[in-house]
């Protein structure tokens, strides 16, 4: 069990890590509209993230 999580953060690094390895640029504009949106809108957008992921594993399960 242990192991499935930490391979799970591992790739979850390893996404997280491309953009800004492959496009600085990008990820520093994006990453600086982000500070200026509100709290509510960053909920909502971890929400849907939360739920998407969610779904991918209740469908590859």
């Amino acid at each position: 069990m242990w192991d499935i999580f930490f391979m799970a953060f591992a790739l979850m690094l390893v996404l997280e890590g491309l953009l800004p390895f492959l496009m600085p640029g990008v990820w520093r504009d994006t990453f600086q509209k982000l500070t200026e949106i509100g709290d509510n809108h960053i909920r909502f957008i971890g929400l849907t993230s939360m739920l998407a992921g969610l779904l991918l594993l209740y469908l590859v399960k």
